[in-house]
């Protein structure tokens, strides 16, 4: 009879311990998506803001229009990239041409002096360190979540469940421009 009972008391120990680390590993898995959101919304915010800095470039003065093709296109790109590896591909040529951009301007008096376009240079400014920052938190909540999935014992509730890693949101190693933040010059 006790050993009925220490079987049962083992089996629930076990039983709760299991669901423990399940609701470890789903509430990991939720924090990196609602990470993934904050980055989704300063993407969003960036890619909104960017056809107005377009038209307040092509509005103040004859600008080199491949510098704006450039900035639209990887805007386009970085809107239709459907993977995260995608995403930090497009942002960081997003970035790049977005560096390029305001490079150039510093050779248009008249665009350098556009209370319009320093306000949006400002605010694409911010957005790049908002951007920056969910990048960081995001990261760390993969870091976080991964780790479970490769320890042990959480590692064999994860292979159960079929639990997979996350990627980091990185930027790219061979692309000086995208490692510097934008720049912003008066």
């Amino acid at each position: 009879m006790s050993l009925l009972y220490i079987a049962i008391g083992i089996a629930v120990v076990l039983g709760l311990a299991v669901i423990v680390m399940y609701n470890g590993l789903v509430t990991a898995s939720m924090r990196v998506k609602e990470a993934w959101a904050d980055i989704d919304v300063q993407l969003k915010r960036r890619y909104d803001l960017i056809p107005n800095l377009v038209n307040t470039v092509k509005g103040s003065t004859n600008f080199e229009s491949s510098t704006l093709e450039k900035v639209v296109q990887a805007r386009a790109q970085a809107m239709g990239a459907s993977t995260q590896k995608e995403h930090a591909d497009a942002e960081n040529m997003l970035s790049g041409t977005l560096k390029s951009l305001f490079a150039l301007a510093e050779n248009y008096p008249d665009l350098k002096s556009n209370q319009n376009f320093l306000s949006l240079q400002s605010e694409l400014a911010d957005t790049e360190n908002k951007i920056q920052a969910a990048r960081r938190f995001y990261n760390g909540n993969v870091m976080t979540y991964n780790t479970k999935l490769q320890t042990v014992p959480t590692n064999i509730i994860a292979n159960m469940f079929s639990f997979k890693d996350s990627e980091f949101f990185e930027l790219a190693e061979n692309e000086s421009a995208a490692k510097n933040p934008v720049e912003v010059k008066f």
